[in-house]
């Protein structure tokens, strides 16, 4: 404890003595090496926990041992979470947009060990799923709780939230600048350009330490390319096609099987089983179902698509090209299905990998089968290496990472023209079927609509049971125009809302229509509430979205409208009050 202080007191005594910018580029530095060990220290560990299961797997004993391993992985998990976190764990990107959008950058401080925990006994245990996402929160959750701790502007806190992400990245794959552009395209794309810097800086650190300590059998690279042809160009583009089509059956696969599992959330042990056996199974079937699968994806880049049917079920089939070929085919379908089982089950862990997986099969796939037909002898390696990014690509509707993920682990710019056609055409198929990435998708359900548009941006944050106004005299719709004229003699108030005894809205009174009547003393016993209320223009509901509210607002002009929820009445929101809150937020959060 006594270091922890000694820590920060010295990180307090650089701030006190440098300027805004150069404590932003130090912090990047800290936050980099932070975030690039984390991710280190996760990918290590599974890296031995798996090579301790699987080793001698090929005994009796043993092998019944490594197919429950998934299951005993996802149960240890689903206790570490519900024991020690208290059952919140905050999975994958969409956790982290909602800190951005919802929680003005401030992301649990728990969440800087956490997913190294869960997602190491996961996947480390042959979940079939990837490190990349519990490494991108990692990351995050340091530079977030970095900027916290030394009170920096909300601004600041998403640049460093985004160089933790950017490092985690950087460190997965030795790969910077995949690292800074994976921050830009998926979790902060309006920013100026001075504010790459950092972004590069902790990159370059992360991948720095990764090169330095990991050993190269625990990164995924290439070394077997062949040139680009230009002759094979339409092949490229048909392959973009399917890359694209394969990634709108991955997202509406995986999302369908998770909500599978979300109503079972007080049997999260028997979730937990259930997937482990399901698991077992696929795994038993197709064994590169286990764990990350990275070694099978070099298997098949390598040419050596048989040994994947080593120890499986169909071994005996090895030598049958067109059987390893459908198997091939069936193990890219079923991946997705191994992947949300693992995840909807309890387990933790990211579709970084398993798309890179899925990308690997379908080029693989594709090229073998082309030339199996005799239409053509494409290079089977390169496909397969090309058709990562448009899996990736469409999936996450990151492109730019996708391209320049692969460049960086193949080492060149052999392939960048066959990168960027396969990207952008799955890209562009994939935005047709489903506009938004499968990440915003989520969060869109929730109700929060996340955008680059700095106004709409700034709207998704505010609440509206922040800005509910409450002092608002209620009338009984039987009250007399005496009784009312009484209650608008106590109110600063020009609006009336007129409630029943069930605490439900009839209707409104604004002062400006009963001006003319209020003080006619023949009236005060003959005219009711009820006779004088006028039906609201339009009613919020307390769920609304704040873009639809203010489309409320601007569709019936009205400056109030009153705030219902489930039935009842509850208050009123104003645009006064809408704009209030927005002007302090684009205050406090240095956006100009």
């Amino acid at each position: 404890m006594s270091y922890l202080k000694f820590y920060e007191k010295g990180i307090n005594w650089i701030h006190h003595r440098i300027n805004k910018r150069q404590f932003l580029i130090f912090a990047s530095i800290l936050v980099g090496l932070s975030a690039g060990l984390a991710a280190i220290i996760l990918k290590t560990l599974v890296h031995y926990i798996h090579d301790a299961i699987t080793h001698d797997y090929h005994l009796k004993y043993q092998y019944y041992l490594y197919l429950l391993s998934p299951m005993a992985g996802l149960l240890m998990c689903v206790f570490f979470v519900r024991r020690f976190l208290n059952g919140k764990l905050g999975r994958g990107t969409p956790n982290i947009l909602h800190g951005i959008i919802k929680k003005s950058a401030n992301l649990p401080k728990d969440q800087m060990y956490s997913h190294i925990i869960s997602s190491a006994l996961t996947v480390g245990f042959g979940g079939s799923a990837g490190l990349e996402s519990p490494m991108v929160t990692t990351g995050s959750a340091i530079g977030s709780n970095f900027a916290r701790t030394y009170h920096l502007n909300y601004k600041d806190r998403v640049l460093l939230l985004a160089s933790g992400a950017a490092a985690g990245i950087a460190a997965a794959f030795d790969s910077p600048i995949a690292g800074v552009l994976f921050a830009l395209e998926v979790l902060v794309a309006d920013v100026s350009i001075s504010a790459f810097i950092p972004l590069i800086i902790a990159a370059a650190i992360g991948a720095l330490f990764s090169k330095i300590i990991l050993k190269e059998g625990i990164l995924l690279s290439f070394h077997y390319l062949q040139p680009f042809n230009y002759n094979f160009t339409p092949f490229y583009a048909l392959l973009g096609v399917l890359a694209g089509l394969v990634s709108v059956y991955y997202v509406r696969i995986f999302t369908r099987i998770e909500e599978l599992f979300q109503p079972d959330k007080n049997k999260i042990y028997r979730k937990a089983i259930l997937g482990g056996l399901i698991l077992a199974l696929l795994i038993y079937l197709f064994p590169s179902m286990f764990g990350e699968g990275y070694s099978s994806i070099k298997a098949l880049s390598e040419m050596k698509a048989d040994s994947l049917l080593n120890n499986s079920f169909f071994s005996g089939f090895a030598n049958n090209e067109w059987f390893v070929l459908i198997f091939i085919g069936v193990v890219m379908m079923l991946k997705v299905i191994a992947t949300s089982v693992t995840v909807g089950s309890g387990g933790n862990g990211g579709n970084f990998a398993p798309s890179l997986f899925v990308g690997a099969y379908l080029g693989y796939f594709f090229s073998r089968l082309v030339s199996m037909l005799g239409i053509a002898k494409l290079p089977e390696g390169n496909f397969t290496i090309v058709a990562m990014s448009g899996i990736l690509s469409g999936i996450f509707h990151a492109p730019l990472t996708a391209i320049f993920l692969i460049v960086e682990i193949t080492g060149g710019y052999t392939l960048m023209i066959p990168l960027m056609i396969v990207s952008a055409v799955s890209f562009t198929v994939v935005k047709y079927f489903e506009p938004h990435s499968m990440d915003v998708k989520k969060l869109r359900k929730k109700g929060y609509d996340l955008t680059h548009n700095k106004d709409k941006t700034i709207l998704s944050t505010l609440k509206i049971s922040d800005i509910i106004e409450s002092d608002f005299h209620k009338v009984d719709p039987e009250y007399t125009l005496g009784q009312l004229v009484d209650v608008i003699a106590h109110s600063s108030r020009n609006i009336f809302p007129v409630v029943n005894k069930e605490n439900e809205l009839a209707g409104v009174i604004l002062l400006d229509n009963i001006r003319e009547v209020m003080f006619k003393t023949e009236f005060y016993n003959t005219l009711c509430a009820k006779d004088l209320m006028r039906t609201p223009p339009e009613m919020v509901h307390s769920n609304d979205t704040m873009q639809s509210v203010m489309k409320k607002f601007d569709d019936t002009g009205a400056w109030n409208l009153p705030v219902i929820d489930n039935g009842s009445y509850i208050g009123f929101i104003s645009k006064s009050s809408i704009f209030g809150k927005y002007r302090k937020v684009l205050i406090r959060s240095h956006i100009t």
